[in-house]
């Protein structure tokens, strides 16, 4: 029997190389993931006869914060007395005790073990055999445990189904696999694979499937402005802060510069979001769906969105060049934001209009490089 961080039999049950108890490298960097990031909370495990295992059950115990397996390889004499009055047969008992966590036999790989030529210069090489980690396999297979099946994780969870508050999040792991060791005994390969019932995650080492929504072009409509581009989730959330932000501050005698800044900012993020909606329209829609019969948009919002459509119809790439279309886009632009913002307390006029325009005009500016 042996104490292993590292075990062979998980590689193939057949093979008989060495084990290895390693804590990982202390060298290794803090972002990268192994044993050594485990650190204080790593579980050893142990191999051997399974028939044996009770007694390293029985070494885990832990009296005054200490296991048994730590007092016997400190050679703890209220240990020795405790387990018998003969102290030649108590101090052969803590030798073997102690000897857990180390090597049996000369290291050695096998025939079944995974080998790696690893090239080291002028045609020499190591011979390097991977070992699998089972403690960091069980901190794992722990965690990932909790987050599916704990209490805590199952009321955050009918909480969301409910569309209620909680004061903490979830994690989900999608498309986890469940590697198996040991079929019906486990305990033929260690037993922390015997806690596990023989299971190990895998982690989905794919990258993700971005499924978009369905994007369709505004047609049947003058203007973007109209409802297109007010209709978009993150324009709303905007709209609706700066809305209230400015009825808030409408009766407010002491404004100052940090007022005119949020406002700014907020303006800001809405222009981004209208150069945001024109880009998916440029990445994402044909070339040339801005010439469909059903699409009514004036023609300076034509050339905003649909640039590509030049490439095949030269008298659309020359109104596009001209480049007085973003004038004119921008003026819709401040225009709809006056009339978004309108409540009985917050009314705008041709100044305000005038200053959202030139914000938007700015960034189209910056976009196509003009600056």
């Amino acid at each position: 029997m042996q104490q292993v961080t590292h075990a062979i039999k998980f590689t193939h049950s057949s093979a008989g190389s060495s084990n290895w108890f390693s804590t990982g490298n202390p060298a290794a960097d803090a972002r990268e993931l192994g044993s050594h990031a485990l650190e204080g909370q790593l579980s050893p495990d142990v191999v051997g006869n399974a028939a044996a295992l009770d007694v390293y059950k029985f070494l885990c115990l832990t009296i005054d914060g200490r296991s048994l397996l730590d007092r016997a390889t400190t050679r703890d004499p209220a240990l020795a007395e405790a387990l018998t009055n003969d102290a030649a047969k108590a101090a052969e008992w803590l030798v073997a005790f102690s000897s857990l966590p180390e090597t049996k036999g000369r290291l050695s790989s096998h025939t079944l073990a995974k080998q790696l030529y690893w090239p080291v210069g002028e045609g020499a090489y190591h011979l390097l055999a991977p070992l699998f980690s089972s403690s960091l396999a069980h901190a794992v297979h722990k965690r990932i445990g909790e987050d599916r099946f704990s209490d805590a994780a199952k009321a955050a969870r009918e909480a969301e189904r409910a569309d209620k508050a909680h004061p903490h999040g979830y994690r989900d792991y999608p498309n986890l696999a469940i590697q198996n060791f040991g079929g019906s005994k486990p305990q033929n390969i260690s037993q922390l694979n015997s806690e596990r019932r023989g299971e190990n995650y895998l982690l989905a080492a794919i990258p993700p499937v971005w499924k978009s929504p369905a994007l369709r072009p505004p047609l049947k409509t003058e203007t973007v402005f109209s409802h297109f581009f007010g209709r978009r989730k993150e324009v709303r959330r905007l709209v609706g802060v700066l809305k209230e932000f400015l009825r808030r501050m409408a009766n407010d005698r002491n404004k100052n510069i940090n007022v005119r800044e949020t406002r700014e900012e907020l303006v800001a993020e809405l222009c981004g979001e209208a150069l945001n909606m024109a880009a998916e329209l440029r990445n994402f829609m044909e070339p040339g769906w801005s010439a469909q019969a059903d699409c009514q948009l004036n023609l300076a919002e034509q050339c905003w969105l649909d640039p590509a459509r030049g490439l095949s119809d030269e008298d659309f790439a020359t109104l596009y060049r001209r480049g007085d279309w973003q004038i004119e886009v921008s003026r819709s632009f401040g225009n709809w934001l006056n009339a978004s913002l309108k409540t009985d307390k917050t009314i705008f006029g041709s100044a305000e209009a005038l200053e959202w325009q030139t914000m938007l005009e700015r960034e189209l500016h910056k976009e196509l490089g003009d600056e």
